[in-house]
């Protein structure tokens, strides 16, 4: 019998066009598995996502730059073909601060944690997320807010370079605009460059200082905050290769207990009044040891599967168990435990592990994604380094594929390969 109601459907809704977005198929099966109906909101046509034998219906999301209204659209169409209310999980930060502007519309055909206000919108925005930190006392790097160019080249100054600068909403970078979330910038004419082009990001330019990665110097926290405010589920984690190296998404990582990254957590929570699931990211500071917050992420992070307990919890799980008015079980946690993305550090993959291992693609009870990746990434590989070597050759710009661009929020220098964009998106 299922710890999960599974009268109980679950929505899965992904704004970006990442076709390579593993934490999805994640949810899809640790719902799946305990016997709960998926369904995913997202482009999955050229997706190993499609090929699980857990999911349950794929419905077509609204075109990039869909107004709210679109999305809300899509989703009532969704509804009125389950006919029962279900779970709504956004995978993305444009989803989920969609999904918070929407809530009384979306209820009751949806379930959704009830947060203190807009905190989702207000956290994922990184200009206020900076706001947020220096409110509380909780350690980011130093950041200040370009108004124009002239600001933007006090700022370098002021931080020194380089500099790390991020558009506070990266969820609403143009399609196609080469405009990436983060950048490090290394010198005064590409922090001035980066701000005359404010109005066709659409959000604020934001500078911050640079805190040089390391070994051991990059932390992530997943939970979730239940409807009486308490963090379960989830853990700590360390990263243990990156994909670029030294920033960008995490390729593998280990559970490592880590209790003064979680009573930060606990503490953020607990001030903000947030609900539901959270990925927070940290780097800690080589010369003063501590951990600054990056990212808040309101939705779950794509290896959230990492955090999987003795008892089979997870923060998806919890979040359905919470929702539908079921019990937590008490699992124990399982420090050692790793999590890989095979496409990013398929040599890791391979490593035997003490504490066990979860591969992001590959599942005995679920080979069809597994299968299919290969193809579909060297496909996707082939065709990013195709455009790659038109542009260096002076051809036409080609845009491909519509995403929303999402990195950490120290970035590395760019990748020589030009895969980074497509694997930030959404891959946390």
């Amino acid at each position: 019998m299922s710890m999960l109601d599974i009268r109980v459907p679950a929505v899965l809704l992904r704004t970006d066009r990442n076709p390579f977005h593993h934490g999805t198929l994640g949810a899809v099966r640790s719902l799946g598995r305990a016997g709960v109906e998926v369904h995913v909101v997202a482009d999955c046509a050229d997706s190993p996502v499609r090929a699980s034998r857990y999911l349950g219906g794929v419905h077509a999301p609204p075109p990039p730059g869909a107004s709210p209204a679109d999305l809300a659209a899509a989703l009532g169409r969704v509804a009125v073909r389950l006919a029962r209310p279900a779970v709504l999980i956004p995978m993305d930060d444009a989803g989920a601060v969609a999904v918070g502007r929407l809530r009384e519309e979306l209820a009751p055909a949806f379930l959704l944690p009830e947060p203190r206000g807009a905190v989702a919108e207000r956290v994922a925005d990184k200009a206020e997320l900076a706001e947020v930190c220096a409110a509380l006392g909780v350690p980011h790097p130093r950041t200040l807010v370009a108004d124009g160019p002239d600001d933007a080249v006090r700022a370098a100054g002021r931080l020194g370079l380089p500099a790390v600068a991020k558009w506070s909403r990266p969820w609403l970078l143009p399609p196609g605009s080469g405009l990436r979330s983060t950048v490090l910038v290394r010198s005064v004419r590409q922090a001035r460059e980066l701000a005359l082009r404010a109005e066709e990001a659409g959000s604020r330019l934001l500078f911050q200082a640079f805190l040089p990665p390391g070994r051991d110097r990059d932390w992530f926290c997943h939970g979730y905050a239940d409807r009486s405010g308490v963090l379960r589920a989830g853990g700590t984690g360390r990263k243990t290769r990156s994909r670029p190296r030294g920033a960008g998404l995490t390729a593998a990582g280990r559970w490592t207990p880590n209790p003064r990254v979680r009573a930060l957590a606990e503490r953020l929570v607990g001030e903000l009044g947030y609900r539901g699931i959270l990925d927070l990211d940290f780097r800690r500071c080589g010369a003063t040891g501590a951990y600054h917050l990056l990212d808040f992420n309101p939705r779950p992070g794509a290896q959230f599967r990492l955090f999987a307990d003795t008892a089979g919890l997870d923060v998806v799980r919890a979040l359905h168990l919470d929702l539908t008015h079921r019990p937590l079980p008490e699992g124990a946690p399982v420090p050692g435990r790793a999590f890989v993305v095979e496409n990013y550090a398929p040599l890791t993959a391979l490593w035997p592990v003490r504490g066990g291992r979860e591969l992001a693609w590959h599942a005995r009870d679920d080979r069809g994604p597994g299968r299919a990746l290969w193809g579909l990434w060297g496909r996707h590989v082939a065709d990013r380094l195709g455009r790659r070597l038109r542009r260096a050759d002076g051809g036409p710009r080609d845009a491909g594929p519509a995403r929303v661009a999402r990195v950490p929020a120290q970035a590395a220098p760019a990748d020589p390969t030009g895969l980074a964009d497509d694997e930030r998106a959404g891959s946390r």
